[in-house]
Formats: structure tokens, C-alpha cells, sequence
């Protein structure tokens, strides 16, 4: 039992910096996730790593296909409309249930948050935005004080961000923050329909943007610009852990 408890924690590790990679652009959509070759950088078996990957497998961010390995899906347009569709109706909910319940100091951090993003915009880190994006969205519905409700979000959360952020052409980072300013205007007046109708205009406008912009598989190279689509921050998937993470993975795990 404690062998395997402890690989289930090294999992859970393994698994969280990955995501994080992944959300980060490292590893880019479609790169392969070499499973021999991350539990040597890490310096485990490679139980923990395999456990970790169908982690993510589930999460529906990484694809595991026999004898072929790991790699990171690209899900195409409609599965990415879909979530949204989704997840406009759990933040919705989340919403309904949370206005009553937000305080002072919970409209002074989603304020801070939403201003994070406008910097990060006109700054041109799309990382950023994205990272204070999910930490807004994830603090509404954190606020519902559902906790079914959270674990449902987070289980679409990863797959929203990462092709968001990291395959969408064009995306427009200012256009991105701008969509969150109705809903903290309505949050601050603490009027729970209007937080509900600007939280489903915001996901109509995203879907609506994610429909047209968003290169099918196949596709090598972005309508508009002619040219291949980069990940955020110009990343580039090199199939190994980013120099940070792989610091922070050998401290973790010993």
C-alpha cells in the first residue's frame, strides 16, 4: 500500500507539471510526450509518468494510442465549440448561485484579476491574459461554493486554455481581457441575471470567434497571415520539460 500510494502522489506531480506545460506552450498540440524519456528527466519509473499521462488522457488534453506513445490532442472546432456551449452553462449556475454570497474583498480580487489581464494585453502575453483569465472564471465558479460544480469546471477548463491560447491564429489578446469587463461590471452591482446574460454573451462572442478563426487539422498554415500557427510566447513543443519545470520536478521528487 505505501508503494502505491506514494506513486499516486509522484503521479499527481508529474501530471501537474505537464499540464502546466502543455498550457504553457512547451509542449505544443500534436508533439509527442516521450514516456521513457521524461521519467528519465525526472528521474522515476515510468509508472508514475504512464499513470500521470492517462490522468491527462482523461482530462481530454493528452491522446494515448498503443505502441505509438503520448502526444497532445488537437480536438477539432465543433469538440472545442461544444465545451464552451458547456461551460457557459456551468458558470452561468455558478454565477446564480455565488452573487449572493460575493463579498467586498471577492469583487476587489476579480477586479485585480481583470486588470491583470488588460496589462498582460497591452503587453502582448498572451500566457498572461490566459493565466488570469482561468483564475477569473475559476474564482466565479469557485465562489458558488459547489464543490461538484468546481471539479466538473476543471475537468474542461485545461482543454478550453490550451487551444485557445495556443492554436487559435490571430487571437487578440486586448480583444480577449475587453470580453471580461461586462461581467465584472455586473458582478460589482452584484445583479445575478445580468452576471448570467454577460457571462453567455462572453462565451457566444468566444464560440463565435473560436468558429472562425480556429485552423482545421490538416491545415499548415493560418488563413490570414499565411503563416504556420506558433503557441503563445512563441514556445515551440520540443517533447522534453521546460528548464523551470524540470528544476522544480527533480526538488519535488528527490
Amino acid at each position: 500500500m505505501p508503494d502505491r500510494v506514494t506513486r499516486s502522489v509522484l503521479a499527481e506531480q508529474i501530471k501537474e507539471l505537464l499540464l502546466e506545460d502543455i498550457l504553457s506552450g512547451v509542449y505544443a498540440p500534436d508533439s509527442r510526450i516521450v514516456e521513457t524519456l521524461l521519467a528519465r528527466e525526472l528521474g522515476t519509473s515510468q509508472a508514475p509518468v504512464r499513470e500521470a499521462l492517462r490522468g491527462l488522457e482523461a482530462l481530454g488534453v493528452v491522446e494515448l494510442t498503443p505502441f505509438r506513445g503520448a502526444r497532445v490532442r488537437r480536438p477539432d472546432r465543433d469538440e472545442l465549440v461544444e465545451a464552451y456551449v458547456v461551460r457557459s452553462e456551468i458558470e452561468s449556475l455558478g454565477a446564480r448561485l455565488g452573487v449572493p454570497r460575493i463579498s467586498d474583498g471577492d469583487i476587489d480580487e476579480l477586479s485585480d484579476l481583470a486588470e491583470q489581464m488588460h496589462a498582460a494585453a497591452r503587453a502582448g502575453d498572451g500566457r498572461k491574459v490566459a493565466s488570469a483569465d482561468t483564475a477569473f472564471h475559476g474564482l466565479i465558479v469557485k465562489l458558488s461554493g459547489n464543490a461538484t460544480l468546481t471539479r466538473v469546471w476543471r475537468s474542461l477548463e485545461p482543454l478550453s486554455r490550451t487551444y485557445m491560447t495556443l492554436v487559435v491564429p490571430g487571437a487578440d489578446p486586448n480583444w480577449t481581457a475587453d470580453l471580461h469587463d461586462p461581467v465584472l461590471e455586473a458582478l460589482r452591482r452584484r445583479d445575478k441575471r445580468a452576471v448570467v446574460r454577460a457571462l453567455k454573451s462572453h462565451f457566444d462572442q468566444a464560440s463565435a470567434m473560436l468558429a472562425s478563426k480556429l485552423v482545421e487539422p490538416g491545415a499548415s498554415q493560418d488563413a490570414a497571415t499565411g503563416a504556420p500557427p506558433v503557441a503563445a510566447g512563441g514556445a515551440a513543443g520540443n517533447g522534453r520539460l521546460g528548464d523551470r519545470h524540470r528544476r522544480q520536478a527533480r526538488k519535488a521528487l528527490g
